[in-house]
C-alpha cells in the first residue's frame, strides 16, 4: 500500500525513493509486525482467556507434566496473523501475484487452524475438525494456490523442481507439478502442527526457516544475483522477501508471550498457517527440497509420528516413547527448555546446511 502510495513521491521528495528497495521494506515489514504483536498481545490474550475459560483441552494421554498448564489459552496463532496482515499490506507490492498466493495459503490454513482450535474448545475435545476433512480443505486450499502459480509464471519454472547442488537442473514435472505442489504446501504445514507442543518449540524454527526464505525469496528474485548463484530465477519472487520479514516481525512477537511459562497457544491457527505459508513459498521460489533441509526439524518430527505408528501396528511395539520426537524426550526425563533450546540448536544447524546449497553447485 505505502510502496503504491509514497513512491510515486520520489521524484519530488528523495526520501521516498527508499519504498523501491525490497530490503528497506522487510526490514520494515518485521518492526510493524512486532510492533502490532506487541501492542496487541496484552489486549488479545485477554480476549482469548476471557472467552475461553478454562483453555486449551490438555491430552490426558499426553506427558503428565502438561496437565499444569491447564488454562492456558489457545488460538494466539491470531497475533501472527493480524501481525502479518497489517505489515505486508502496508509494506508489501500488492501488485505481485506471488505475494497474494501466499497470503491465500497462509489464511486458508489458518481459517482451518481456527475452525480446528474452536470446536476443541467448544467441544472439549483436544481431537477438533475431523481429521478427513481437514484434509480435504488443506488440499482444496494448497491445490487453488498451486493452479494459480502455474497460471501466472512462464514455463519451464512454473511446473519444474529444482533439485539442490546441481547448478541447472530442473525436472519437468508436467502434470505431476499440482500434486506436488500439494504434498509440500499441506507436509509443511501439518509437520508444523506437529512440532507445537512445548512452549516456544515451533515459533523458533518457524522464525529460523523465513529467515532463511526471506534471503532465498530475494536471491531467486533477483535477476543477477541468481545468475551469480546459479540457481533459478523467478521474476517478482523477491517480493517474498517482505512477507518473510512480517512471519519473522510476528513470530518475534509471538515468541515474548510465548516463551516458558507459556501465557498463550498459537494453536492450529497460527502453526498450520505459518507451515503452509513456508511451504507455499517454498513452492514459488523453486526450492522445495531445500525446505526440507532447512526445516528437517520439522521433518524428523513427522517421520517420528510416521515410525511410531507404523511400527505400532506391524508389531505391537513403539520406537519412542512417545512421539511426536519432543515427547519422547520429555518421556525420557529431559526438562521442557532444555529440549526447545536443543531442538532450535539443531534448526540453525540445518538451515546453515540448506543455505550453503545456493553455493555449493
Amino acid at each position: 500500500m505505502l510502496l503504491e502510495l509514497l513512491f510515486p513521491l520520489a521524484d519530488d521528495f528523495i526520501v521516498f525513493n527508499l519504498f523501491q528497495y525490497i530490503t528497506f521494506r522487510t526490514g520494515a515489514a518485521v518492526l510493524t509486525a512486532l510492533l502490532v504483536a506487541f501492542v496487541l498481545g496484552p489486549w488479545l490474550i485477554g480476549r482469548l482467556k476471557s472467552a475461553q475459560g478454562s483453555g486449551q483441552p490438555i491430552r490426558e494421554d499426553g506427558p503428565k507434566g502438561h496437565l499444569a498448564k491447564a488454562g492456558t489459552p489457545t488460538m494466539g496463532g491470531l497475533l501472527i496473523l493480524i501481525g502479518v496482515t497489517v505489515s505486508v499490506l502496508l509494506w508489501g507490492d500488492l501488485s505481485n501475484h506471488y505475494v497474494w498466493i501466499v497470503l491465500l495459503v497462509t489464511f486458508g490454513f489458518g481459517l482451518v487452524g481456527f475452525v480446528d482450535d474452536y470446536l476443541k474448545l467448544t467441544q472439549r475435545n483436544p481431537k477438533g475438525l475431523n481429521g478427513r476433512l481437514k484434509l480435504v480443505v488443506e488440499i482444496v486450499v494448497a491445490g487453488a494456490a498451486a493452479a494459480w502459480f502455474v497460471a501466472v509464471t512462464d514455463t519451464p519454472i512454473d511446473t519444474g523442481l529444482a533439485v539442490p547442488f546441481f547448478k541447472d537442473l530442473l525436472v519437468a514435472l508436467g502434470l505431476f507439478f499440482v500434486p506436488f505442489a500439494i504434498l509440500v504446501i499441506v507436509g509443511a504445514s501439518n509437520a508444523v502442527n506437529l512440532t507445537d507442543g512445548l512452549d516456544g518449540l515451533a515459533i523458533g524454527p518457524v522464525i529460523i526457516a523465513a529467515l532463511c526464505f526471506g534471503f532465498i525469496s530475494y536471491l531467486a528474485g533477483n535477476a543477477i544475483f541468481a545468475d551469480y548463484l546459479q540457481i533459478h530465477h523467478v521474476p517478482g519472487a523477491g517480493e517474498l522477501a517482505v512477507l518473510c520479514g512480517a512471519l519473522i516481525g510476528a513470530g518475534l512477537g509471538f515468541l515474548w508471550f510465548n516463551a516458558p511459562p507459556a501465557m498463550v497457544f498459537m494453536g492450529d491457527t497460527g502453526s498450520l498457517a505459518m507451515g503452509g505459508s513456508l511451504g507455499a513459498i517454498a513452492v514459488v521460489t523453486k526450492h522445495e527440497l531445500v525446505l526440507a533441509i532447512i526445516g528437517g526439524l520439522f521433518v524428523l518430527e513427522t517421520v517420528s509420528v510416521i515410525v511410531q505408528v507404523a511400527s505400532f501396528k506391524l508389531t505391537g511395539k513403539r520406537v519412542f516413547a512417545m512421539a511426536p520426537l519432543h515427547h519422547h524426550f520429555e518421556q525420557k526425563g529431559w526438562a521442557e527448555p532444555t529440549i526447545v533450546i536443543r531442538f532450535w540448536i539443531i534448526a540453525i544447524v540445518l538451515a546453515l546446511i540448506g543455505l550453503a546449497t545456493l553455493k555449493l553447485r
